[in-house]
């Protein structure tokens, strides 16, 4: 055997001897020498986790065919890094099992520990030292249980460690869990636990405030930690404009949020931006939720929080290739958030792509539960797809996530209106109109419900009046007015009304109805251009199109009978690419039922 060779040979026997040799029931091994287990931690530690998927298998199935093999504590620590190895993988059930091992592992370990008496081996305390956590164990199991969907078992661990013992991302998850659960004091509780030992925990704070507890409270909570530390003034104004938020004072959180962002250390942060930007949304003032979105987005050009409400905004506004541009952009960054799939399904919506578009709000909803905008797109396409008792489950959902928000409820009630329950829509309207105050918004959205019964149409009326005294230009009470007074064929005052509404904004629906009121008064020639303004806001805006394809065949019937003598011959070819969007949507339905999305 050459030098070579016999170098080679030497170091492989060395390796293996550090590896195995004090695997052996013998004593424990040397101290300086490194064990096989302690490679493991170290590969571990050191984040290489296939690499310990492999070698904590091997040493596994080694321990299962000779039990002597390794001691207790160390078969443990194999479960334990094996499973969190899993958990890395995403193969979270697998993990769940591993992990459930290691737990009963380590209780015959502290059964074992109990009645056998201590030998004096000053090697065996820094073993039981770098022993994994049983606590953590428990935490990864409920996060386990967590992306499983099986949140009920995730309470179920947590509330098995003493509350004494559990560390503060134990009690925030325990929060949002029993949040979720609908089970409000204790996720209060153990929110407060959290600020109780990081008070600056903000999430946790808005957690509070998102259960009712008053402003003043959790202020009083972050009080020492404001006073002891420079810089922190601004959190007391803070916790004072969530609380508006979470009160559904939207104008009172609105003036308080700027006042933050105009302050020169807070100004031009992106999550203060996109607050604003949902504030502005939620109080009907759409120009301006846009203006922040897109400030915010040229801030982080990686933003994805909020981002589904700016796509919705934008879907609303007809600019269907800013929403596709907008969609492509948010997958390029993560499509394991909700936001990209809402805001593509919000293009297929508005496109008129009801099925593709529940397929995309479901999948948001499989990625987010929580996520209020998929919920409201999911129930908006079943309801125009005639599953309005489905719809109205989510509509009840979102509801139930965001109390504050009034699209949910517009949902929920356009439901009712869609199968007749006028009187349900009634009840939901008024309720509205009490928990979320007087405001343009709420009155116009019960004026809608009133609209429906001739019985309540002067209340109606009185209602609008007191939308557009409080808000002029309230686009959703300009159209419900104008609605009424076309009704009563007032049209010199829907046409007053409507000009006013349109001297400081430019909307697609307000030039369309302006159009229909001047035809009905014969101004022919300004009508076709009030239907050109709309076209050109929305190219998809059918209506608009019908209005100005009604005028062009009655100032030229010649030319009409021609067309239509044409569309007869092409005919074909139209029906064609109609089929072709119904069997795109039959696809689509498919693929819901494949998925189980339905």
């Amino acid at each position: 055997m050459d030098p070579g060779e016999a170098a080679i040979l030497e170091s492989s026997l060395s390796i293996f001897y550090r590896l195995f040799v004090p695997l052996r029931p013998l004593p424990a091994a040397l101290p300086g020498r490194m064990n096989v287990i302690d490679h493991v931690r170290d590969m571990a530690a050191a984040g290489l986790h296939s690499n310990v998927r492999l070698l904590s298998s091997l040493l596994l199935t080694m321990s299962n065919n000779n039990p002597e093999l390794f001691s207790p504590s160390q078969k443990y620590q194999l479960l334990v890094y094996h499973a969190d190895s899993l958990f890395h993988d995403k193969e979270y059930r697998n993990a769940v099992s591993k992990y459930t091992m290691a737990l009963q592992q380590k209780k015959a370990l502290s059964k074992t520990s109990k009645v056998r008496p201590s030998t004096g081996n000053s090697a065996s305390a820094p073993q039981s030292q770098c022993l994994p956590s049983e606590i953590e164990v428990k935490y990864k199991m409920a996060e386990c249980y967590t992306m499983l969907k099986q949140d009920k078992d995730a309470i179920a661990i947590l509330d098995g460690i003493p509350s004494r013992q559990r560390t503060p991302k134990i009690n925030m998850m325990l929060a949002n869990l029993y949040k979720k659960a609908g089970q409000e004091r204790p996720s209060v509780t153990s929110y407060k636990e959290v600020l109780r030992q990081c008070p600056l925990a903000l999430d946790a704070i808005l957690g509070l405030l998102s259960l009712s507890v008053k402003g003043a409270e959790v202020a009083s909570m972050t009080m020492n930690v404001i006073q002891s530390v420079p810089n922190l003034d601004w959190l007391s104004v803070w916790i004072k404009a969530y609380a508006f938020v979470h009160t559904g004072d939207n104008s009172r959180a609105i003036n308080t949020i700027c006042s933050l962002e105009k302050k020169s250390l807070l100004r031009d942060n992106v999550d203060l931006l996109g607050s604003l930007a949902d504030l502005y949304f939620r109080a009907g003032d759409n120009k301006n939720s846009v203006l922040k979105f897109e400030q915010a987005q040229m801030l982080d050009p990686y933003l994805i929080k909020g981002m589904d409400v700016y796509g919705y905004l934008l879907a609303r506004e007809g600019r269907l290739e800013d929403v596709e541009n907008l969609g492509c952009r948010l997958f390029n960054i993560s499509d394991q958030h909700a936001e990209p799939w809402v805001v593509s399904g919000c293009h297929s919506f508005y496109s008129k792509r009801y099925s593709r578009a529940l397929y995309l709000g479901a999948k948001a909803i499989q990625l987010n539960s929580n996520s209020v905008q998929a919920l409201l797109l999911k129930g908006a396409a079943l309801r125009n797809m005639g599953r309005v008792q489905e719809a109205i489950i989510h509509f009840r959902e979102a509801i139930r996530l965001a109390p504050c928000r009034l699209d949910c409820y517009e949902g929920l009630i356009e439901c009712y209106l869609a199968s007749n329950s006028i009187r349900e829509a009634m009840v939901m309207a008024n309720n509205v109109y009490k928990t979320l105050g007087a405001n343009a918004q709420t009155l116009t959205l019960l004026a809608t419900v009133c609209l429906e019964d001739p019985v309540t149409q002067e209340k109606a009326k009185t209602l609008l009046d007191k939308a557009l005294n409080q808000r002029p230009d309230y686009i959703k009470a300009v159209v419900k007015k104008a609605e009424l007074l076309s009704r009563e064929q007032k049209y010199e005052d829907g046409i007053a009304l409507l000009r006013n509404a349109l001297a400081n904004q430019s909307d697609c629906v307000l030039h369309r109805i302006l159009g229909d009121f001047l035809v009905a008064v014969n101004e022919y020639q300004e009508a076709m251009d009030q239907y050109s303004i709309a076209l050109s806001l929305d190219p998809n805006d059918q209506k608009s199109l019908e209005g100005m394809q009604k005028m062009e065949k009655e100032e030229s019937p010649t030319d009409a009978t021609q067309e239509e003598d044409v569309d007869d011959m092409e005919g074909s070819g139209e029906e064609g690419d109609l089929e072709g969007s119904d069997s795109e949507a039959a696809q689509w339905a498919d693929q819901e039922q494949w998925f189980g999305m339905q």
